[in-house]
This record gives C-alpha cells, structure tokens and sequence, in this order.
C-alpha cells in the first residue's frame, strides 16, 4: 500500500485517486474501484447523486489548479476531504485553493496535495492549510518529513501563522513593557 504524510506523520493511504484514461475518459460510476475514493471535482458534480450514495467516509474528490473552490463548498458535508492536483510542480493556483477552502470557506476536513508533490514545498503547503502530501512516488517519504523542522521562524503571516514577524515582535515588546511597568 502506498504511503503518505498526514499530520506530520508517515501512514498508509488508503484511498485511490481517479484520473482520466489517456484518451480523457473517466470510468462509469459503478466501474470505481471498491472502498475509499478520490475523484475529479467535475465527475463529482456530473455523477453526484450515483456517487453521494457510496457515504461520505468512502468519497473525496480532488481540485484541479482551475477548479473554483467556492464551487466545492455547498458539498463539505458530502465528502471526507478535498484534495488539490498539482501536475506539475511550478504552478501555484493550489495554494491558493488551499488558503480559500480554509480561510474563506471555513473547511475543516483533510486537504491533502497530490500529484507533483516535492519534499522542497511541503512546509509551503503545511503553511496554506494542507493536512496530508501524497509524495511523488519517485522521492523518499521518510527524507521529506525533515521539511517542516527546517525552519523554525517564519516572516509572513499564512495560514498556519497569520501574524508577519514584525507583528508578533511588536506585540512580545509590548507585552514585555506592560509587565514590566506593572512591576
């Protein structure tokens, strides 16, 4: 079974991601594979009552870098986490996705990242509101876990902190001259 990061830590994955044949075709719904699947956010929303019946804990679906996040929102309730396609590893829209389905759309569930995902940016995405990182089956998974312990401080606020550095510095120098002129 192939295995992901999920909270910092190593596990396996039991969920199997669907993706269009060569020639652009999707599988028929009663065609999915059996138990946990995840699913292209369009084929989601052409085949939604079919697959809504398999229960929420056995359907994810995954955005790709032009997918509309807002358009997942009414569907939160429906599926046991989003996922966010990158096919390669230099286009950025998923972070942004990220940083909307957390900050703008309140989601609470998994996003994880799939497909072009490098050790190098898994702190970035930790730091939009990512959860789990399906590696790229070619990289060390235990290797890419010494990521998010590589830096300990952070200058711009994102998710994760939403204070910049120079923000949290002035309220600490504030706190310190409050105490200290209580004393």
């Amino acid at each position: 079974m192939a295995l992901i990061i999920k909270n910092r830590e190593i596990v396996e994955d039991n969920w199997q991601v669907v993706r269009a044949a060569e020639d652009g075709a999707l599988p028929d719904v009663a065609a999915l594979p059996a138990g946990k699947v995840l699913v292209p956010f369009a084929y989601w929303q052409a085949n939604r009552d079919a697959l809504a019946a398999r229960g929420k804990d056995e359907l994810g679906v995954w955005l790709a870098p032009d997918s509309e996040p807002a358009d997942v929102v009414a569907d939160f309730d429906k599926i046991a986490l989003i996922a966010i396609d990158f096919p390669v590893f230099r286009d950025g829209r998923g972070y942004s996705i990220a940083r909307l389905l957390r900050e703008r759309y309140g989601y609470k569930g998994e996003i994880r990242a799939i497909g072009d995902v490098l050790r190098d940016q898994l702190r970035f995405y930790e730091r939009c509101g990512f959860d789990a990182y399906a590696l790229r089956a070619d990289k060390d998974i235990h290797d890419a876990l010494k990521a998010f312990t590589e830096f300990t401080v952070q200058y711009q606020g994102a998710f994760d902190e939403p204070s910049p550095l120079f923000r949290r510095r002035a309220a600490q120098a504030a706190q310190a001259a409050e105490s200290g002129a209580a004393a």
